[in-house]
């Protein structure tokens, strides 16, 4: 099995569908060559010490899986096969497991093997353009290990956390820093909604003012961009329900209460996205409307030109016909008569004149006519910062 991926996978590189080989073994791991090496952070704490390295060795690893409490191992980079895989060995991860962790195309979901929990969601980030990484948890009692691929971390603010001994990790078990983890995650959600919570306004503004085929394709980017992100979110809400249904015994009804607060996170933003992608489609709306009301007054402005020169055009036309007076009296006396030019003149100016002032009136009711445009919903912010006051 084998997919494609970069350092920082944009929307479009993600929705590649990974190759799959008919008949290959489903715990079979395959690493992508592209990705960056691994690096182990180990970080472990109880109520009163942490201790926090990074690039650590695999020996120091174990040599720390009894001394503390809490143990958590975050893996950067999945490039390094042989480390994955000695974590895999030592912390008795099942292969099906490990080969949904390199393989980084998976939708959110939560499981249990034994006496662990897994876990995978995804990271988003917009920065000029959405993307996106998938994190993967694994985890028991005691020990948390998260498999992330690049750049986007949404353990930076945990650790933060664990330093400064803020809230109640520090005096938690390994399950409310999985929840940390998963709170964490989503929350990254909520600056991207600022995101394109402003990009909307921008649009609003260009399409009233002077639509045109950037600002359609602009448009479609954001639809696709946020049915990304729904089909990101809507596992993950089914994943967040199923641990609260069938959690472990090692989770205390304290993270299980704030698992349920994180669940309702993630049911805001999906409401907010499907809000979203409704003012896309009423914007569009509004630059089809505006585009034809442009159309409309092009035409109305040829219209009138028309009108008016049609009644020059009908005299000119009828006293441009190749007649002789001589032969009949009947055949255009006009033409022999000594003020013939200048009547003809003013009988097509005459006849523009009384066209113009009888459709003017019209032309006047027809201006002001405006398009109301749809209302753009605030961008929308976290309501308790990087998580909720009770982290």
């Amino acid at each position: 099995m084998s997919h494609r991926k970069t350092i920082r996978k944009s929307i479009r590189t993600t929705m590649t569908i990974p190759y799959t080989v008919a008949g290959m073994d489903p715990e079979a791991l395959t690493f992508d060559p592209e990705a960056s090496q691994s690096e182990i952070t180990l970080v472990c704490y109880d109520g009163e010490k942490m201790l926090e390295e990074h690039n650590v060795e695999m020996t120091r690893v174990v040599s720390q899986l009894e001394k503390w409490p809490v143990v958590w191992v975050n893996v950067e980079g999945l490039g390094s096969s042989k480390k994955i895989k000695w974590l895999g060995e030592l912390f008795k991860i099942h292969p099906l497991a490990l080969e949904d962790i390199v393989t980084v195309h998976q939708r959110a979901k939560y499981e249990i093997f034994d006496d662990c929990c897994f876990f995978i969601a995804h990271m988003m980030e917009a920065k000029g353009e959405l993307l996106q990484e998938q994190v993967s948890l694994y985890f028991n009692k005691n020990v948390v290990l998260t498999f992330q691929e690049g750049p986007i971390d949404a353990t930076k603010p945990v650790l933060e956390r664990i330093r400064k001994s803020q809230g109640r990790l520090r005096s938690s078990g390994a399950d409310y820093l999985a929840y940390a983890l998963i709170d964490s995650v989503i929350d990254l959600y909520f600056p991207v909604l600022e995101y394109f919570g402003e990009k909307l306004e921008n649009l609003e503004d260009a399409i009233l003012d002077h639509p045109d085929k950037k600002t359609v394709s602009s448009l479609h980017m954001i639809k696709r961009e946020l049915l990304a992100m729904r089909r990101a979110l809507f596992p993950l809400r089914e994943a967040l329900s199923s641990m609260m249904r069938s959690s472990p015994a090692f989770f205390t009804p304290d993270t299980l209460l704030h698992l349920r607060d994180s669940h309702d996170h993630v049911v805001q933003i999906t409401d907010f996205i499907d809000t979203y992608r409704e003012l896309c489609s009423d914007l569009m709306d509004v630059y089809l409307s505006s585009m034809s009301n442009r159309l409309s007054e092009v035409m109305k402005v040829l219209t009138v030109i028309t009108t008016i020169c049609a009644p020059p055009t009908l005299v000119a036309g009828i006293y441009g016909m190749n007649f002789n007076p001589d032969s009949s009296p009947y055949n255009m006396p006009e033409l022999n008569w000594y003020f013939g030019y200048p009547l003809a003149l003013v009988l097509m100016v005459a006849l523009s004149a009384a066209l113009f002032m009888f459709i003017l009136k019209p032309l006047k009711q027809l201006e002001g006519s405006t398009i109301i445009p749809p209302n753009v919903p605030p961008p929308v912010a976290p309501e308790n910062g990087q998580g909720n006051g009770a982290s």
